[in-house]
């Protein structure tokens, strides 16, 4: 292997210090007054925050759930002069199909804690040998335990072709992707690309509605555009603060624990489907499983630079020609219709799904399991 870079084992091992510090930053949060609705419509509310960090605090258990992340087999991985953490984890079914599943924001590895199991031992969870993938689940430049970029140029082009060469360098010259949020732009640009990626499945695709507009609407059409705009009157400041000053919201993200947990919490309340509140689809634990990854590794500006380097340039008219499934979840924040789809896609499975939001693999695991493994199965 002369010449590649080297793989470096890995083990996620938070220092006790930060643990530490967490706990006083915690104990010393100056809160702001109540909202003055009764509900979620003017953010995350004051008493669920202060209940859920005040859990945080003094109950939940980051060494157990540390501990319960390092069952996989993980690496760091230099490309292009950034550190990139990843998930490896190989089946035990020698022909196991290589995937590569990308996360987005406010998302992380974690998101994937449930499926990997399924998908890389299919024989002991309802499948077959036949379903079986090694798969791959990296972290996002600048988020989680991969490195930071110094310099500009980080965006999804670029991040595109590092999965390229992660993917060979660990030996995989044919390969599946899968995504969604960012992972799913991502994993639509390696279809552009195509490089040695055989076919991408997602669960966020990135299609909008026709230029020139719709004249007559089908219902489905109807209540994608109704949700969208909602979401730009609503829903979008997190994304133009991102896009426009990641380094000012970074240093509240970076000094302020429960502001980085208000920040994640409330993406998880408006776009899961969850009836309103995160914790009818995940446990507490689930929930700062995700803001830890974040709060340990100080990556509330990194992650939000994704947003500069990308967000406003974004390809959604250039065609992917592989073959491409689509797994379409009722609650995701971007609801494109088969009609707004097909022209950038070469669509060759979709499945309207009966539940489920934009956490695909975090909130409903089984119907994401099973539509990967159908759809895989058509290009093996």
């Amino acid at each position: 292997m002369s010449g590649l870079p080297a793989l470096r084992p890995f083990c996620i091992d938070v220092a006790d210090d930060v643990l530490d510090d967490l706990r006083t930053r915690l104990s010393r949060t100056r809160w702001p007054e109540a909202e003055c609705v009764q509900d979620w419509t003017q953010g995350i509310p004051l008493g669920y925050t202060r209940d859920l960090t005040a859990y945080w605090a003094d109950v939940y258990d980051w060494r157990s759930r540390e501990a319960a992340l390092n069952r996989f087999d993980q690496f760091i991985v230099e490309i292009d002069g950034v550190d990139i953490h990843f998930i490896h984890q190989r089946s035990p079914h020698e022909e196991a199909f290589p995937l590569v599943i990308t996360h987005g924001w406010p998302g992380s590895i974690v998101e994937f804690r449930n499926v990997i199991e399924p998908l890389t031992n299919p024989t002991a969870h309802g499948g077959r040998a036949e379903d079986a993938f090694h798969v791959v689940c990296p972290a996002l430049p600048g988020y989680g335990f991969s490195g930071k970029p110094t310099h500009s140029g980080w965006g999804v082009e670029r991040i595109a072709q590092a999965w390229e060469a992660l993917m060979l360098r660990l030996g995989y010259d044919r390969y599946g992707a899968q995504g969604g949020d960012w992972g799913a732009a991502i994993t639509t640009q390696m279809g552009r690309n195509r490089g040695h990626c055989a076919a991408i499945h997602l669960n966020m695709p990135i299609a909008y509605p026709p230029a020139g507009g719709i004249a007559d609407p089908t219902e489905e059409e109807q209540l994608a555009l109704a949700a969208l705009t909602a979401h730009q009157r609503w829903g979008t400041g997190y994304s133009e603060q991102q896009s426009t000053r990641p380094q000012t919201i970074g240093y509240g993200l970076a000094d302020s624990p429960v502001g980085q947990m208000a920040w994640i919490v409330e993406k998880f309340a408006a776009w899961m489907d969850c009836d309103g509140h995160p914790e009818n689809v995940l446990s507490r634990d689930e929930l700062l499983d995700n803001v830890m990854i974040y709060w340990a590794t100080n990556s509330g500006s990194s992650s939000a630079r994704l947003y500069w380097e990308s967000f406003k340039t974004l390809d959604a008219t250039t065609r992917v020609e592989l073959p491409t499934g689509i797994a379409a979840f009722p609650k995701e924040v971007l609801r494109s219709p088969r009609s707004w789809c097909e022209p950038i896609y070469n669509i060759t499975h979709w499945t309207t799904m009966p539940r489920g939001g934009h956490f695909a693999a975090l909130e409903q695991p089984g119907l994401f399991v099973d539509d990967v493994r159908e759809f895989f199965e058509t290009v093996r």
